[in-house]
């Protein structure tokens, strides 16, 4: 392992702030969500329903904790910690003339408090955040106005906290939304609200090119500024398996891969793949592509890829297979894996999978990778000596750290850090509740926001310091 590997945590804006009507912010698209359950999913409202309860709107009230947050992070060794920053808390409608200078203040606030621990920030730009006003306008990104939109916040984002980082992410888990079926996803990547006669695929390809565009323009900008500015994509990783050795098992767990690499393909290589061309032919998509966007695309390839990876996806061509449908991966073609476990929500622990796809994408690509999000969502119970043992939690992240280094080690691939998802608890992207615990610091909140929001470290906590002081070698 490098001197300089990146060790550290990651967070979103949405699931830990609060605030979310504080200091001049708008709404943004999370704030509309629901809470749900393990088996009930959340709700997506036009408007905020008093009767409804919405657990982002609080959060872990980061907005106001943050410093001693920091601090407690720093205890554990940081070195980096990935934030993002409120598009709707710098333009609370998006359309703006001139950003929020409010909004501005809390963030280089924010900053300014990791620096003081030599903590780096690795800032994601969108991360399930878009000012539900544009939704509402526009109809989200399937609106090419939100191209200028978003380049415009990317840049006075890239003017105000270059100086903190050279790590910059543009879209988070941009090729969830190919599950379109599943509305939580189209709407969180793209604002997108579909009407009953609506063509999901070809509106969420419109939506998608209109992010890849911005996201080009936003790499040309931040490498205009200062050419050590590095811009990454980021993509949730879950490799699909084929059930057996049948060629049409293989075949479609093939397809359903490539599919999953198309969001990749587009922003790494600048070009779209043969095989999404050929599908928008024959389905008759007509998808707005200008002579420039092919020139962005072509020009404003990323630097490096993030990505997020919890589980992999097993997928069977036969008609009669017995479904599933569970996980955040899960379609109709996803079967049980008899080699793997899974946890209450349906993701499977495969931490092989994550060494299976370092290898397959940097043999795609041959572009450093970055693991920017890896962690085990579990309900823990805080001790009456206020203790939190979470031997789970501390096998699952060290299962992963050592098929990464393997990777790394063995297998040459190039990883500049790993960062613990949800390294304080923050409110659950699919399911809105605080019980689906991903930290290493416990947040005393409950499902329906109750609690002293105090802070209690984990046996995962002290075990995390470790590793980071020995770099990885003492597991």
């Amino acid at each position: 392992m490098e001197n300089n590997f990146l060790w550290g945590g990651a967070l979103s804006a949405n699931q830990v702030e609060g605030a979310y009507l504080e200091d001049g912010k708008g709404l943004d698209i999370s704030d509309l969500l629901t809470a749900g359950t393990a088996t009930t999913k959340r709700e997506i409202t036009t408007s905020i329903n008093k009767k409804e309860y919405y657990p982002n709107h609080k959060a872990i009230d980061f907005y106001h904790s943050y410093k001693s947050d920091i601090k407690l992070m720093a205890k554990m060794g940081f070195k980096c910690l990935r934030v993002s920053i409120n598009w709707s808390r710098i333009f609370p409608h998006g359309d703006e003339n001139e950003p929020n200078e409010q909004g501005l203040k809390f963030y280089h606030n924010l900053f300014e408090t990791m620096k003081q621990y030599n903590i780096k920030p690795i800032i994601t730009l969108s991360h399930f955040e878009m000012p539900y006003y544009l939704v509402e306008k526009f109809g989200g990104w399937r609106n090419r106005k939100c191209i200028a939109y978003f380049v415009k916040f990317a840049k006075v984002c890239l003017d105000n906290f270059m100086q903190y980082t050279n790590y910059w992410l543009t879209f988070n888990e941009i090729n969830n939304q190919y599950l379109v079926e599943n509305p939580l996803f189209p709407y969180t990547n793209s604002g997108l609200i579909f009407n009953a006669n609506d063509d999901k695929r070809e509106i969420m390809f419109q939506a998608v090119h209109n992010e890849f565009v911005a996201g080009s323009q936003v790499v040309k900008y931040a490498h205009s500024l200062n050419a050590n500015l590095k811009v990454g994509c980021m993509v949730a990783a879950s490799p699909y398996y084929p059930n057996t050795p049948n060629p049409k098992d293989i075949l479609k767990a093939q397809k359903l891969n490539q599919y999953q690499m198309f969001f990749s393909d587009v922003q790494v290589r600048g070009k779209y793949p043969n095989f999404i061309l050929k599908e928008w032919q024959e389905k008759g998509y007509h998808i707005e592509i200008t002579d420039k966007d092919l020139d962005d695309l072509n020009h404003g390839c990323v630097d490096y890829i993030g990505f997020s990876y919890y589980l992999s996806s097993t997928v069977s061509a036969d008609p009669n297979r017995k479904i599933i449908g569970s996980g955040n991966a899960a379609s109709e073609d996803t079967v049980v894996n008899p080699y793997l476990q899974k946890n209450k929500w349906g993701w499977t622990v495969d931490p092989i999978g994550l060494r299976i796809w370092l290898n397959q994408v940097y043999d795609r690509y041959q572009l450093p990778l970055f693991l920017v999000e890896n962690g085990l969502g579990a309900e823990d119970k805080l001790t009456s000596d206020y203790k939190i043992h979470d031997p789970y939690r501390i096998n699952y992240l060290k299962d992963h750290i050592i098929e990464m280094k393997k990777a790394i080690e063995l297998d040459g691939v190039p990883v500049i850090g790993y960062l613990v998802w949800g390294c304080i608890d923050c409110i659950s992207f699919t399911t809105g509740q605080m019980s689906k615990r991903y930290g290493l610091i416990y947040v005393d909140l409950d499902d329906r926001g109750k609690g002293t929001l105090k802070r209690y470290k984990k046996d995962s906590f002290d075990w995390f310091k470790t590793v980071i002081k020995t770099n990885g070698k003492k597991l």
